[in-house]
């Protein structure tokens, strides 16, 4: 035990404990945690012993995992008893449940269940595999193995030390006889229950969409990388795109027709850090990319994409499954077992030229796309069952009878209201016909783009010489903020502040904003009608393309963006 380890528990467990326990419980289920990714799938099955009174739930980490960020936080959210590996190893339990291989697990004190943390079992870690104590292959076609289907995983001395492999579909049943026959009457078929949770959660889409500020007439394009260097994300494969992708993104896709958001796997997340990752990515962040929780919200933000940019990655692979496109920014297959469906997937999904124009690409991926197959059936053989499998697998392990109430997991959550916020500069570009406005805004100007052209900046742009140059200036907050002096006071100040802004914009709420234009008396309260779900900020910029012509202030504007027209209602005072 070092420093940096828990103390050894005296209750509910340890020396003593019958003594200071308030309640004996007949049955101890141990959580073991090697790192956050695996963590997820055991929070999908916590749900499973709620309610029984008879079970006490204990939390222990192997320490194995290289990735040890972000656990202590995770052990702190979940509030259960947590065991130093130590003292876990040295106490009896009835079920220990793990979602990955690693540390000495064969060392418990009990039955052994584990279940995978990713689309069933498809890596093949050649270089980072456990000691082979057995001396037998447990090899793919090419003699490496694959990660938690092999005899390098799964036995200790030749003999099985799993009392419970939970596999998610039959085919991964076939791979594992022909890899660690030994190992095969321990498989259990008992679905997936991360998918079972997005499955269920399929009716809330729009509402997860409206969480991210995802309009009506846009496409929500989903970024997701795996953690290793070959992953889109990483740099070790055959080119490292990212660092030029991520502006060329915002800048080919209209800022009111797309919205982006990423999901980092969480060895990327808390290998390098969540504040490294936002340094990494600041420039898009000021764009309008959303980073999403890898642990909380990523499910979420895939049942509400239009599209994935993936890798060959879990996230990618449950995408296909639910019928989303996914467009492949990094194919490599080096490191899936080649007979794994997700393999196949990776082999025949589209892929994604970094340097041809995007919005095409995305466009063409929309238009052309026919969900396929293969990901939705392999996923899970059991779609909506894995609930009542998985508890009727753990309590006939514990050898107690199932609670009387149905199995149930839990729905996803509603993630925080989390739009957009852009304060890199805009470029926006213009065509006007009468009362009617179509607007473009991106953070560049792509090749080939047309219309009259007009800056728009956010308050809080990074560079302050940007709000020099602005034809309009925008930012957003409460309409009485006294601390700046509501919006009447801002949009004066602004003007006077900034004598080449023509328009000053304070965004008061999603369907409004105050605007106040240089050489017009007082204020225009711009406002949606019903039915128009359009960013305010591109309310004001059509009336300030609008007002170029010099005439006087419309009734009403009809701004035409994300494929939609928008009806704004602008009102003096």
């Amino acid at each position: 035990m070092t420093s940096a380890d828990p103390p050894a528990l005296r209750v509910p467990v340890g020396q003593g404990a019958d003594r200071w326990a308030s309640r004996a419980t007949s049955r101890r289920v141990l959580l073991v945690v090697h790192n956050v990714t695996a963590a997820g799938r055991l929070l999908d099955v916590l749900p499973l012993f709620h309610d029984d009174f008879r079970v006490q739930l204990l939390v222990t980490s192997t320490g194995s995992s290289a990735f040890q960020g972000g656990i202590r936080e995770l052990f702190a959210d979940l509030e259960l008893p947590v065991l130093p590996w130590e003292q876990a190893l040295a106490t009896p339990v009835d079920l220990a449940i793990s979602a990955s291989f690693g540390g000495q697990l064969h060392g418990l004190r009990g039955k052994l269940t584990v279940l995978s943390h990713g689309v069933g079992y498809t890596k093949r870690l050649a270089n980072q595999t456990k000691p082979n104590q057995t001396g037998q292959g447990g090899a793919g076609t090419d003699g490496e193995p694959t990660f938690g289907l092999s005899p390098e995983w799964l036995l200790e001395d030749g003999e099985p030390f799993v009392d419970g492999l939970v596999l998610s579909h039959p085919e991964q049943l076939e791979r594992l006889r022909r890899a660690c026959p030994a190992a095969a009457a321990a498989s259990v078929l008992a679905g997936d229950p991360c998918f079972d949770r997005m499955l269920a959660a399929v009716p809330h889409r729009e509402r997860f969409r409206r969480a991210l500020g995802v309009r009506r007439g846009q496409r929500l394009v989903v970024l997701n990388s795996t953690w290793n260097p070959e992953g889109f994300f990483g740099n070790g494969g055959d080119q490292d795109v990212l660092p030029g992708l991520l502006p060329r993104l915002a800048a080919e896709l209209p800022a009111d027709d797309y919205r982006l958001a990423a999901v980092l796997h969480p060895n990327i997340w808390y290998g390098h850090g969540p504040g490294q990752i936002r340094v990494w990515l600041d420039r898009a962040l000021r764009s309008g990319l959303t980073l999403i929780d890898p642990v909380h919200a990523w499910r979420q933000a895939l049942l509400a994409a239009d599209a994935v940019v993936g890798d060959f990655g879990a996230v990618s692979y449950y995408g296909a499954a639910l019928g989303t496109p996914v467009l492949l920014a990094s194919a490599a297959r080096d490191r899936l077992d080649p007979q794994a469906p997700v393999a196949a997937f990776v082999r025949d999904a589209p892929r994604l030229d970094p340097h041809g124009p995007l919005r095409d690409q995305v466009e063409r991926l929309l238009a052309r796309h026919r969900p396929a197959a293969g990901p939705a059936e392999f996923t899970s053989s059991a779609p909506g069952a894995s609930a009542a499998l998985l508890r009727r697998h753990f309590y006939a392990l514990m050898d107690l009878p199932e609670p009387m109430g149905p199995a149930l997991l839990e729905g996803l959550t509603l993630p925080r209201y989390d739009p957009p916020r852009r304060t890199a500069p805009l470029t926006v570009r213009t065509r006007v016909s009468g009362a009617d406005v179509r607007i473009e805004r991106t953070t560049g100007h792509p090749y080939g783009a047309d219309g009259e052209a007009h800056l728009a900046v956010h308050e809080d742009t990074r560079d302050p010489g940007d709000l020099t140059r602005a034809d309009v200036i925008v930012r957003e907050g409460p309409p009485d903020d006294p601390r700046l002096g509501g919006a009447e006071g801002w949009t004066a100040e602004v003007l006077r502040r900034y004598p080449g802004c023509a328009l000053a914009a304070y965004v008061t709420g999603p369907d409004r904003c105050v605007v106040r234009a240089r050489g017009r008396d007082g204020v225009l309260r711009l406002s949606a009608v019903a039915d128009t779900d359009a960013d305010p900020a591109a309310y004001a910029s059509s009336l300030y393309a609008w007002q170029a012509g010099g005439v006087s202030v419309p009734t009403t504007l009809r701004v035409h963006a994300a494929g939609g027209v928008h009806t704004v209602r602008v009102v003096r005072g």
